[in-house]
């Protein structure tokens, strides 16, 4: 299989990428017919989406043929294989997947469903426990977020090689093209907000609506070129605001913490716990959405301005 694998050509895996994307498109048909309308969101605008543009951005940066490694590959191999066969001796323990008897689902989620509107006051059911009850697991996933992305962006380079001369015939020379996303733009802007903002009464949150603002900037780009586009984000703010969006969520806990209360204790921000509770969660998710923007569109920066290299 491996080697059906290698012998795909350029022009093939960029197909096999586009499947990918219209499977995780379906997938997030599957998940709506589910009724799980947030992770449908979710896996819409991260699979089908931001995923899709940035392997097609990879590939387009990719050689027919792979250089030779300049070091031993054994090390890293060890690393995964160690990695791996500890993640699945931890899943030993666990129960199966859908059991109606395990814990999750006689003890932790029904009592979710049956005290969530009172203690956080959200219709919302699924963004005040990720936001308030899994306050802890959700700040260490804007965690993973940013140090994940910060790895990327060593691994790529920060440099910017974006004076290239545009061929003819592309995009950027494309008049109606243009004018369809002139009007497209503000619209994906205006609906992330809405997204960002409306997540305690309805599908949304920070993590998906980081990813559909990111959505807008990389259209930008990719219609009218990356000197305009840096010209509106420019790349030297990404990491800053990366690093914004986290202390954001910290700084909650932090003040949380100085009034007394323990570390995401909404609480704290208001004399009205169900008040603090929507503020806390408004400020967290706030947070979030500034993180996954500015690392999705940092990643994007960094793929987009490297040149392509010749076989």
């Amino acid at each position: 299989m491996l080697i059906a694998v290698a012998a795909i050509r350029m022009r093939d895996l960029f197909g096999v990428v586009i499947l990918f994307g219209v499977y995780s498109l379906l997938t997030a048909v599957l998940f709506m017919d589910l009724d799980a309308v947030d992770v449908a969101f979710t896996e819409a605008a991260v699979g089908a989406g931001v995923t899709t543009v940035l392997l097609l951005s990879s590939l387009r940066l990719t050689r027919r043929w792979e250089a030779p490694p300049r070091h031993s590959p054994l090390l890293s191999l060890l690393v995964v294989c160690v990695t791996g066969a500890a993640l699945v001796y931890a899943t030993l323990d666990a129960p199966l997947l859908g059991d109606p008897t395990s814990p999750v689902h006689k003890h932790v989620a029904p009592r979710y469903l049956q005290e969530a509107a009172g203690e956080v006051g959200m219709p919302n059911i699924v963004t005040a426990v990720l936001a308030s009850y899994r306050g802890y697991d959700t700040f260490g996933e804007t965690l993973v977020i940013f140090t994940a992305g910060l790895a990327v962006l060593l691994l790529l380079g920060f440099r910017e090689e974006t004076n290239t001369p545009v061929e003819s015939g592309s995009m950027h020379e494309q008049v109606v093209l243009k004018t369809v996303v002139k009007l497209i733009i503000p619209l994906i802007l205006l609906y992330a907000l809405y997204v960002q903002f409306h997540g305690d009464f309805g599908a949304g949150g920070g993590f998906q609506a980081g990813v559909i603002f990111a959505t807008g900037f990389i259209l930008y780009e990719m219609v009218f070129g990356a000197e305009n586009a840096r010209g509106v984000m420019p790349a030297d703010w990404l990491p800053r605001l990366a690093a914004l969006g986290v202390l954001l969520y910290g700084g909650v806990g932090i003040f949380s913490m100085l009034a007394g209360k323990p570390f995401l204790d909404y609480s704290a921000l208001s004399a009205d716990p169900v008040q603090g509770q929507h503020l806390g969660v408004l400020l967290v998710e706030l947070g979030v959405g500034i993180t996954v923007f500015s690392i999705v569109l940092s990643i994007f920066y960094a793929l987009s301005g490297r040149k392509r290299r010749h076989d």
